[in-house]
């Protein structure tokens, strides 16, 4: 009776998980696979289609150059916020004065909705009347206004922001695998004449290993699939400058304007999302493979 008892307690505990899993994840999963056969724009009658949606999303020259814009910004945010990250996290996991409010400090971007993060640096970069141009005028720096948010910088510019956003998360992780590197290894390197650098690269590094290969795995399948920011600061302009796979999506299913697309494209967007998230798998599986390939070399 009490095993029974047990046993329905810990389906009553389950099941708000399970049925939210099912709910948010299951289904819309199987919603989105069954309208990407089909003409459908959010109202009126489905009309079956077949494959049509690929046919149309591999010609669609607006969507691969999302997926070139996605590569482009995913390897700016990585390339420079895992090192930036990682030296952080080395400096701030020293005995240092006020590292817990250091941390702190870096990591609160984290924690700040996207949304109210790219409005402030919608105001520092604003094209017109932003703080950051208006800084470099008054100090001679530039004699008229940038625009970051145009042509030739927009991209640069949410690049910078997705950094600005995501430091502190990897900085933390780093620190947590710091953490687990005996202090015994250093000692020994120190004893042995080794300097900070070599204890760097000959201890710290590959320690690192485990947590370094799970934090780029993380890193590579955020950043493919980041768009809020991109969406707040330019709606993927300006003329499709900073359109990623993830925004263009979005805007099928939800147009955020009239140049964007007139009216909901629920069919066609499911093939697109199916198609993207095909791609960010595909590109996981790579870095798994190659991965593992290095580990036993």
């Amino acid at each position: 009776m009490r095993k029974r008892i047990s046993l329905f307690n810990s389906y009553v505990f389950i099941f708000p998980s399970l049925f939210l899993t099912l709910a948010l994840g299951i289904y819309p999963i199987i919603w989105a696979l069954r309208y990407m056969f089909y003409d459908y724009q959010g109202y009126g009658e489905m009309k079956f289609i077949g494959v049509d949606n690929f046919s149309r999303l591999f010609r669609d020259q607006e969507f691969w150059h999302s997926v070139y814009n996605t590569f482009i910004y995913a390897a700016g945010k990585i390339i420079i916020v895992l090192p930036i990250s990682l030296i952080l996290a080395v400096i701030l996991n020293r005995g240092l004065k006020g590292k817990v409010f250091l941390r702190a400090v870096y990591f609160m971007p984290t924690i700040i909705s996207t949304s109210v993060m790219s409005i402030v640096f919608f105001t520092i970069f604003n094209s017109y009347n932003g703080l950051l141009n208006q800084f470099l005028i008054k100090y001679g720096v530039i004699s008229q206004a940038i625009d970051w948010l145009g042509p030739n910088y927009a991209m640069v510019t949410v690049i910078i922001t997705a950094i600005w956003g995501a430091i502190g998360n990897y900085m933390l992780l780093f620190i947590a695998g710091l953490q687990g590197i005996p202090d015994d290894l250093y000692e020994s390197a120190s004893i042995d004449g080794a300097n900070a650098v070599q204890k760097f690269w000959s201890i710290t590094i590959p320690m690192l290993g485990p947590v370094l290969q799970m934090i780029i795995m993380l890193a590579i399948i955020t950043a493919l699939k980041g768009y809020e920011s991109i969406m707040v600061l330019t709606e993927g302009g300006p003329f499709g400058k900073t359109d990623v796979m993830y925004l263009y999506v979005y805007k099928l299913f939800f147009p955020v304007s009239a140049s964007t697309a007139t009216v909901q494209q629920i069919g066609y967007g499911s093939a697109a999302g199916f198609v993207t998230a095909l791609i960010v798998g595909l590109i996981t599986i790579v870095y798994f493979y190659l991965s593992k390939r290095l580990n036993r070399d």
